[in-house]
């Protein structure tokens, strides 16, 4: 890669897909499915392992770096859980190398010579002490090109502790079998990387498989994995609290609202039967009033009645008067 593009690179790492106004780059974006999530989160296999024995090629879906910018700048304002799409991508691809390494094992019982099973112990001691030098020696040489000398020297010192143990695994690993079986490679498939391992590799071999691109880089996806595993975990875990917490508070406000309806529905047929109460109590006025207006007319009436009643005798006595008044002055004209 030019120096050109590298930098070009760079600015599309820091600053995404805008970072010069080029609107066609911006038409897909990377919450499109056609963008490889694995790659926004710095962890797809085919970026891993470029260039190595295990090269898978370009990746069918769209690597961008400016994309990955534009995301890791939206996830620190949401939470977009791509996270669930990396782990089932890498929990795919370890599956796969898992089975390539269980059938490379099941290849190799079936055409190495069958030893027993002590025998068989003692050459898996030999396979795991050159296994724990090879690491020490990728460790040191990292060290060293770190430019801490110090611990790539106290590593050093560990390697020769191990290959003391080494060599006295070998010698017992030596006479409990014939000299043309022990001379004969014993193989091994790295539980890593699927890479096969001799019993009697050198120091440089192991050093260059246990500090290589491939052994390296699916030791960055395994634990990518689990570190996935255990933020999609934590995630799933955080959205269940919110989702029963939700739960709870929309149970809470129905239970509200229930006794609000409650104490609302009594308020209201407490206004109603006051308002009953205040008719009842209106009609009874109404009725105590009528009463008494009819009383009232009653005894207007009963009082008129008297009255002409008296007026009635009184005339009649007046009228008797008269006509025995006549009489009496008729009888003495006679």
């Amino acid at each position: 890669m030019s120096a050109q593009a590298q930098m070009r690179a760079l600015l599309d790492q820091l600053m995404g897909t805008a970072r010069d106004g080029d609107e066609t780059r911006q038409r897909v974006k990377f919450t499109d499915d056609r963008v490889c999530k694995s790659h926004l989160l710095d962890c797809c296999p085919h970026d891993i392992l470029a260039g190595t024995r295990m090269d898978l090629g370009e990746c069918t879906k769209i690597h961008d770096l400016a994309l990955r910018a534009d995301y890791e700048i939206a996830s620190k304002e949401r939470d977009l859980f791509f996270e669930l799409d990396a782990m089932d991508h890498l929990e795919s691809f370890i599956a796969e190398c898992d089975r390539r390494t269980e059938l490379a094992k099941k290849r190799l019982a079936e055409t190495q010579e069958e030893i027993s099973a002590e025998v068989s112990a003692k050459a898996e001691k030999v396979h795991e002490l050159n296994e724990d030098i090879g690491k020490l020696l990728a460790k040191a040489e990292q060290l060293g090109a770190e430019g801490n000398v110090d611990e790539s020297q106290k590593i050093l010192m560990e390697v020769e502790k191990v290959r003391a143990k080494k060599k006295e695994a070998e010698e017992e690993y030596r006479n409990s079998m014939p000299a043309s079986s022990f001379q004969q490679q014993k193989l091994r498939v790295c539980e890593v990387c699927s890479a096969y391992l001799g019993l009697h590799d050198n120091d440089r071999r192991l050093a260059d498989h246990f500090g290589g691109k491939l052994h390296l880089g699916f030791i960055q996806i395994r634990e990518k994995l689990d570190q996935l595993r255990k933020t999609v975990a934590e995630k799933q875990e955080k959205r269940n609290q919110d989702r029963l917490r939700r739960r709870e508070e929309r149970e809470r406000e129905e239970r509200m609202g229930r006794r609000s309806g409650s104490r609302n529905r009594d308020r209201r047929r407490s206004r109603s039967r006051d308002r009953r109460r205040r008719r009842s109590r209106s009609a009874s006025r109404e009725r105590r009033k009528s009463r008494s207006r009819s009383r009232d007319r009653h005894r207007r009436h009963r009082s008129r009645s008297r009255s002409h009643s008296r007026g009635h005798r009184r005339g009649s006595r007046d009228r008797s008067s008269k006509h025995k008044y006549v009489f009496c002055e008729s009888l003495a004209s006679q």
